[in-house]
């Protein structure tokens, strides 16, 4: 059965269902299984960051999900039924609203999957319940887990222009989380992840600023919602398997050529780097942490982050006894919009990412 998501629809999204009565389960449920950067908002649910997720197993014909945006229509979300992707859906009302998944009813069990499809400086999206049969129970702790912490590519922004095309739209029309590097990973893997990731982000300065106007990741990592609110601190209970870092391709950029920007500061860039990765051991002193290069940085300039990011591996292992590893993207990935990575382009670095990591897992 092809099952759609129909995104043309603004109040609903209508499939035919049948089965006998359902009922509504609050955000809260024990059985509501979530990962990435989330909030527990009385009965509701705040998706925060990108990849942010729900997922439930359960039993019946008909399924409804009662989400709204906070900063609609910039928020987008998508559906994942018994492992099939359903695609994107744009939350065009901060008012609650009512989605219907259609169910086949072949099968007496289901699992569905909700993942926040932009990022946190979007607003959340606020999962208000879901309507199903029955609830069934949700154990995702064997899973292996990884976080994925980066800027743009770590997102999936600019990959896919299939639905929205590149030359139109905004920019959050085309970040694609679900085909992410990461997402990718993390399937292959059956792993759980989290995406703690900002578009423009660098480790010392950003894309267009040198850390005058913005916040660089080392100053949002802590906070929950990846700003400078440092009054809601992220939870850092559950430790990863492994913690990948992809900083660097907006510390070495040239910026828009009308801001001033000044020349990049190696030094900065790797003390900044040695400091971050202090605070991460601090949160899970027993991760492995692996640096990626950028994909979209070549030549010259990939030369020198990898320079970089060699002192930031031999001052760990020279001073702390820790080995953080490097993996090195061979090519440059840049087909999609603004010369971002593609969906397919994304496929093809997990694929080459995906081997080294089942290693160390």
């Amino acid at each position: 059965m092809n099952t759609q998501i129909l995104p043309t629809l603004i109040l609903a999204i209508l499939f035919n269902c049948t089965g006998t009565k359902p009922t509504k389960f609050r955000a809260d449920n024990e059985n509501f299984q979530y990962s990435g950067r989330y909030q527990l908002l009385d009965n509701d649910a705040a998706l925060i960051s990108p990849g942010a997720s729900v997922s439930i197993n359960f039993s019946g014909t008909e399924c409804k999900v009662y989400l709204k945006g906070e900063n609609p229509p910039y928020n987008y979300v998508s559906f994942e039924l018994d492992g099939n992707y359903l695609g994107r859906t744009k939350i065009e009302s901060s008012a609650v609203q009512e989605y219907h998944v259609e169910v086949s009813a072949e099968k007496k069990v289901h699992s569905l999957k909700i993942i926040k499809e932009s990022e946190a400086s979007n607003g959340y999206v606020l999962l208000h319940g879901i309507e199903v049969e029955e609830i069934l129970e949700n154990d995702f702790s064997s899973q292996p887990y990884i976080e994925f912490i980066g800027d743009s590519i770590t997102c999936g922004a600019a990959a896919d222009g299939s639905t929205v095309p590149c030359d139109t739209g905004e920019y959050f029309d085309h970040e694609n989380v679900y085909f992410s590097y990461g997402a990718n990973v993390a399937r292959a893997l059956q792993a759980d992840f989290t995406l703690s990731s900002v578009s423009g982000i660098g480790m010392y300065r950003n894309w267009n600023d040198e850390n005058i106007e913005e916040p660089i990741m080392p100053q949002v990592y802590e906070n929950l919602y990846l700003n400078t609110d440092d009054t809601i601190g992220n939870n850092f209970d559950r430790t990863p398997d492994i913690v990948s870092i992809c900083l660097g391709t907006n510390d070495l950029s040239n910026g828009d050529g009308v801001k001033p920007r000044l020349p990049f500061n190696k030094e900065k860039y790797t003390a900044n780097y040695i400091n971050f990765i202090k605070t991460v051991y601090g949160h899970y002193p027993n991760t492995q942490i692996v640096l990626l290069n950028s994909p979209m940085v070549g030549g010259e300039k990939n030369t020198l982050l990898v320079s970089c990011l060699k002192e930031v591996q031999s001052y760990f292992a020279q001073n702390h006894n820790k080995s953080v590893l490097l993996f090195e993207f061979d090519s440059t990935y840049t087909n999609g919009c603004l010369w971002h990575p593609s969906v397919e382009e994304h496929k093809k670095m997990a694929q080459k990412l995906t081997p080294f990591f089942r290693k160390l897992l």
